[in-house]
C-alpha cells in the first residue's frame, strides 16, 4: 500500500502531527511520497521520500489513496491536481472549520489503523464544469465546490443573467452568483445564505451574492441540467472563481456550467458521516447557557 502526503502551506504548530503521520504509516508499511511543493517547505529530513509534482507524476506513482494535510482549501487544491484519476482522498484537519478535512490531528493514528483494516467508506462526490467562450480556465475547467461570477471591485452592482437548460431563469442585480454543488453547498454559498444540501444529492445551488432584491432567494436545481450565465455592468472585468483559482474576464464572456465528467472520492471513515460534521462544526444542539459559568453575566 501506497499513498501520496499532500499539502500547501507548512506551519511549525504542525510539527508533531506530521511527524506523527510520517511514523504511523512507517509502523504499518505504508510506502508515501510527497507533494513536491510542500516537501521544499517541511523542516524534516525526507531524504529518502518520493517527491511528486505534477498530474504525470502522480499517475505514473499510482498511489492507493491521497493524505491531504490542511483544510478544506488543500482538499480542492489537491482535486486540481488528481483531476480524472479518481484517486480517494483523507482530509486531516490542520485549519479550523473543515467540512471536507474532517479528520482532526488526534485521530491520525485512529484514521491510519482504519485505513490498513479497510474500515472505511468511499463518499463519491459530483463536480461541476464550465465551459466558457471565449475559453476559461484551460484543463482545469472543473470544481468540486463551486464556480462564482462576482464584481471586481467597489463598484456598482452587475446584472447576471441566469438560464437553466436554455430557459431564461432570472437576472441577478447582485454583487455576484455562486453556482455550487451539493459538496459546494457548506461553502461560500451557506456564508451567502444558501441551503445545506447533502453530499451525495444530485444537485446544484444557485445562491446570489448580497441581492439588490431581497425576495430573490438561493436556488435548487437538478444535477442533470445546465446553466447558462452572461454578465453585465458598468465595468470592464469581472472576477470568477473555480473553487481555489480565479480568472478575470469581460462581458464579452458566455459561460455553461454542467456536470463534471469525473467525480471527486472522499475517505469516510468507520463512524463518521456528514449528519455527524454539521452536527459537530456547527454546534447543533449546544446551547451556550449550558456551561459552568453561565451566570457570570449576571454579576
Amino acid at each position: 500500500m501506497k499513498c501520496l502526503i499532500y499539502g500547501q502551506y507548512w506551519n511549525n504548530q504542525d510539527e508533531p502531527f506530521v511527524r506523527g503521520l510520517f511514523s504511523e504509516l512507517s509502523k504499518r508499511d505504508i510506502a508515501f511520497a510527497i507533494y513536491e511543493p510542500y516537501a521544499k517547505q517541511i523542516p524534516i529530513s525526507l531524504e529518502s521520500a518520493k517527491t511528486i509534482g505534477t498530474y504525470k507524476d502522480l499517475k505514473s506513482y499510482a498511489p492507493d489513496f491521497i493524505i491531504t494535510l490542511g483544510g478544506d482549501g488543500t482538499i480542492l487544491s489537491a482535486v486540481s491536481l488528481i483531476a480524472d484519476l479518481e484517486i480517494p482522498i483523507m482530509g486531516i484537519n490542520l485549519g479550523r472549520l473543515g467540512f471536507l478535512a474532517s479528520i482532526e490531528q488526534e485521530r491520525i493514528s485512529t484514521a491510519i489503523e482504519n485505513i490498513v483494516d479497510r474500515k472505511f467508506s468511499i463518499s463519491q462526490r459530483n463536480m461541476l464544469k464550465v465551459k466558457s467562450s471565449p475559453d476559461i480556465f484551460g484543463k482545469s475547467n472543473f470544481a468540486l465546490n463551486d464556480f462564482t461570477l462576482l464584481k471586481r471591485d467597489n463598484s456598482a452592482m452587475v446584472v447576471i443573467h441566469a438560464y437553466v437548460d436554455d430557459q431564461f431563469l432570472n437576472s441577478y442585480w447582485a454583487d455576484g452568483l455562486i453556482v455550487s454543488t451539493a459538496t459546494g453547498s457548506t461553502g461560500y454559498s451557506l456564508s451567502c445564505g444558501g441551503p445545506i444540501v447533502f453530499p451525495t444529492a444530485d444537485t446544484f445551488v444557485l445562491t446570489p451574492v448580497a441581492p439588490h432584491n431581497l425576495n430573490v432567494r438561493p436556488i435548487i436545481i437538478s444535477g442533470d441540467s445546465s446553466v447558462r450565465l452572461k454578465i453585465e455592468g458598468r465595468a470592464e472585468n469581472y472576477l470568477c472563481t473555480l473553487d481555489s483559482r480565479n480568472e478575470i474576464i469581460s462581458s464579452n464572456y458566455e459561460i455553461q456550467l454542467q456536470r463534471n465528467d469525473f467525480s471527486t472520492r472522499l475517505i469516510v471513515l468507520e463512524g463518521d458521516n456528514f449528519m455527524k460534521t454539521i452536527r459537530h462544526k456547527l454546534n447543533w444542539g449546544l446551547d451556550k447557557r449550558n456551561y459552568d459559568g453561565r451566570n457570570q453575566d449576571r454579576k
